[in-house]
């Protein structure tokens, strides 16, 4: 933690129910401020009134965990420039954009990943993306817009941005980070070609290893879903498999499981020594620890994910592969599997409606993102534009 914030940290008043992030907040001290009349929070300082605003977002623990994190990033940097969450104007929201991209000094804001209360924690592991910092300047100003609502702040400095519609616009016209298909085909055979287990606990977490990479692919679904999934999940209905899944915005979905899919299952649950397919009655975690009873975080997932598509990236890297695949799979995360799902389903001819039901878009507009078909056509098109013309022979007019 940095220094300069560290000697300011007292333990947080106000919890949570849920998730317990009051003691990972600290409470600044900051100058006293003049709060508007119609205050409509129970909040005596910056910290609650972040509090009062990441309790909305309670029932989603991946939002909250995103949000928590950008809200803290921005309280950490205020209180070491003794501001609060009143003073932010739009020159000071210049300035953080670019702490965003470059946070100086490095020793006290930048470090490995540490858990949440070790001493060399430090809120960042190096300076945001583009992508990364037009989320978290999103995330910021719906945090504002809240809190001039709650009578916290008498005015939101994104407002004043230029161009904001623009700039804080965080979709791209077509999905970019997913794995193209010859690089998918390569890493699935990768992944099976070094199953060669020397003992039963690593046979165990190679079959593991499989099995959440065969569900990412085939069902698409997002980390938490998958940290969450219960055996029973997966129901029979006339004879057809279904994957029932409680998703983003707490929205019931069914999803149909392709035959590859209860193939993974059946092998998933012979290492589990587990026969046959889920009984409808079976509330047991679906991704299992080492003791193959307990389930696991979606943080344990997620590191688990990252760590396979690192190993990956090597062993390609190794093999002299393309530089760009080699690239990708450094960069990929398991939202990426879900991206390549979609983007693979779309190549292989599923239809835009069906495709949104799977991917439980509430817009078509989002799912069209995946069709590249525009874009092949685009490019072979413009191939007729060239600068090797057929020569002229001398008789030609110029």
């Amino acid at each position: 933690m940095p220094r300069e914030v560290a000697k300011q940290q007292v333990p947080a008043s106000k919890g949570l129910e849920k998730g317990n992030w009051s003691d990972l907040l600290a409470r600044f001290s900051v100058p006293d401020t003049q709060r508007i009349d119609a205050q409509l929070i129970d909040a005596k300082n910056d910290v609650e009134a972040v509090a009062a605003w990441l309790r909305e977002y309670q029932d989603s623990h991946q939002t909250l965990k995103s949000y928590r994190r950008e809200a803290e990033r921005l309280l950490f940097w205020l209180a070491s420039q003794n501001n609060s969450l009143c003073d932010m104007n739009r020159e000071m929201l210049r300035h953080y954009e670019a702490f965003l991209e470059d946070p100086q000094p490095a020793e006290q804001w930048v470090g490995p990943t540490k858990p949440r209360h070790h001493a060399q924690w430090r809120p960042f592991r190096g300076g945001l993306s583009p992508a990364s910092r037009r989320q978290s300047l999103i995330i910021l100003q719906g945090l504002y817009s809240w809190l001039v609502e709650a009578g916290w702040v008498s005015h939101n400095p994104f407002v004043l941005m230029r161009d904001k519609a623009r700039r804080l616009n965080n979709q791209t016209q077509t999905i970019e980070r997913y794995l193209e298909r010859d690089l998918w085909v390569w890493f699935w055979q990768w992944l099976n070609a070094t199953m060669k287990p020397a003992t039963e606990r690593e046979a165990y977490e190679q079959a593991r290893c499989r099995f959440i990479f065969s569900f990412a692919y085939l069902l698409a679904p997002r980390i938490s879903e998958m940290a969450n999934a219960r055996m029973d999940d997966f129901q029979e209905n006339e004879g057809r498999w279904w994957w029932v899944v409680v998703g983003k915005g707490n929205k019931l979905a069914r999803i149909p499981v392709p035959d590859d899919m209860l193939e993974c299952l059946i092998e998933w649950r012979e290492a589990l020594k587990l026969e046959g397919l889920p009984s409808y009655h079976e509330p047991t975690p679906l991704m299992r620890a080492l003791d193959k009873q307990r389930g696991i975080t979606d943080n344990q997932l997620y590191r688990l994910i990252k760590g396979v598509f690192t190993q990956a990236a090597d062993a390609l890297e190794a093999q002299n592969g393309k530089p760009a695949y080699v690239s990708a799979l450094r960069r990929a995360t398991p939202h990426w599997l879900r991206h390549t799902a979609i983007t693979h389903q779309a190549q292989s001819g599923v239809s835009l409606r069906y495709l949104a039901e799977s991917a439980r878009h509430s817009k078509l507009d989002t799912t069209s993102r995946y069709l590249h078909t525009e874009d092949n056509e685009w490019h072979q098109e413009q191939q007729r534009h060239r600068l090797k013309t057929a020569p002229k022979t001398p008789s030609d007019p110029l």
